[in-house]
């Protein structure tokens, strides 16, 4: 999934004449297969599986905290929002404007009392906030005709801190709204450890694998192929359907892909070998991974550094986000031999904990 956010942002930096969903238009035939590929499979819906893992994650540790009072899980939980907006911040003022991890910082003080719902009372949340964010809306990124802004793409230092210091606390605080389904859905799965204990709930994530991957694929298809340069784009009364649609299936899709990794890590368990073990060490430095991705962008793209995104293809970019996602593997691996986590993880334990290791983190030995 790390791979599917590197080919989501990256494209976003593009320059064009024309650009839509965050493509510029008018490229090659192979710049108009790779985004329709990324418009259909990653686009809206790497994101949202990230958002149901994020819950499922704080499910697990509310778990294993239940000895102690709800008063003292919620500051727990707290000062992990915290750390999470603190890092998210810097990486959006330093880095990539388009940061995720202040707004699922956010997310965590209303989820801090959301651990203690019904079963009930998080489903229906879920289904409300989805509802919500299906409806007829003009802010979809995939179909927006905007070019990258100064926040994303700054002509010196200056403008970068004034422009991004106006956008970054709009994502972290709205940001929000659309994971508040997949955190609730998220919290609901890990109660019942479905993702960690898939052979108990294998029929329910076949069913979630097939039905959600099949919508996502289907609902992309209007604005992929619009991107793609296939149809024509409509008017604004059509794109302010067709994008909401495009996010809503890949609501269903990030859970269908959530579903499908654990089917596929159910089976390769146990005869993990070197690749599996590799790609299990990038899970395990997640966040350290997505920041050393923006690393990557803020190099390539901005106009003050390498400047590249006027010159490179959609399929050329896409082909420097999957060799980005590769270099975090060999890295990651090679820590993961090394006893090493990854530092931010560290940093993120260290403020949520106090300094002391829960119970069920102790760090892995290497593999051998």
């Amino acid at each position: 999934m790390l791979l599917f956010i590197a080919l989501a942002n990256s494209h976003y930096f593009l320059r064009g004449s024309r650009i839509f969903g965050g493509f510029p238009q008018g490229g090659s035939v192979v710049d108009s297969g790779t985004t329709w590929v990324i418009s259909t499979f990653v686009d809206g819906r790497a994101f949202p599986m990230f958002g149901l893992l994020f819950g499922y994650g704080v499910a697990h540790i509310v778990r294993r905290q239940a000895a102690s009072r709800p008063r003292d899980v919620r500051r727990l939980l707290w000062r992990r929002g915290l750390a999470l907006v603190v890092v998210g911040t810097a990486h959006a003022m330093l880095l990539y404007v388009g940061d995720i991890l202040a707004a699922y910082g956010v997310l965590l003080f209303a989820g801090a009392w959301m651990v203690r719902w019904k079963d009930r009372w998080l489903l229906l949340t879920a289904l409300l906030f989805f509802v919500l964010t299906s409806l007829p809306s003009a802010g979809s990124s995939a179909v927006s005709s905007d070019p990258p802004d100064p926040s994303m793409l700054p002509a010196d230092v200056g403008t970068m801190f004034a422009a991004r210091l106006e956008v970054a606390p709009v994502v972290a605080l709205l940001g929000p709204i659309g994971f508040l389904c997949p955190l609730a859905v998220g919290l609901w799965a890990g109660r019942r450890r479905v993702l960690d204990e898939p052979e108990r709930h294998r029929i329910l994530l076949r069913v979630v694998a097939v039905v959600g991957i099949g919508a996502a694929v289907l609902g992309a298809q209007p604005a992929a192929l619009m991107a793609a340069g296939v149809v024509d784009v409509p008017g604004p009364q059509v794109l302010e359907l067709v994008g909401p649609l495009h996010d809503a299936t890949g609501v269903l899709g990030g859970f269908g892909y959530a579903a499908l990794v654990a089917l596929v890590a159910a089976r390769v368990a146990a005869r993990r070998g070197r690749v599996v073990s590799a790609i299990a060490a990038v899970g395990q430095r997640s966040m350290t991974c997505y920041l050393a991705q923006s690393v990557v962008w803020a190099v390539m793209f901005t106009p003050f550094l390498l400047d590249l995104s006027g010159r490179l293809t959609v399929a050329a970019t896409a082909l420097l986000a999957a060799a980005t996602w590769f270099a975090t593997v060999l890295v990651a691996d090679r820590m993961q031999r090394r006893g090493r986590r990854g530092p931010f993880e560290v940093l993120v334990r260290r403020v949520t904990y106090g300094g002391a290791v829960p119970s069920g983190e102790a760090l892995r030995r290497p593999v051998s």
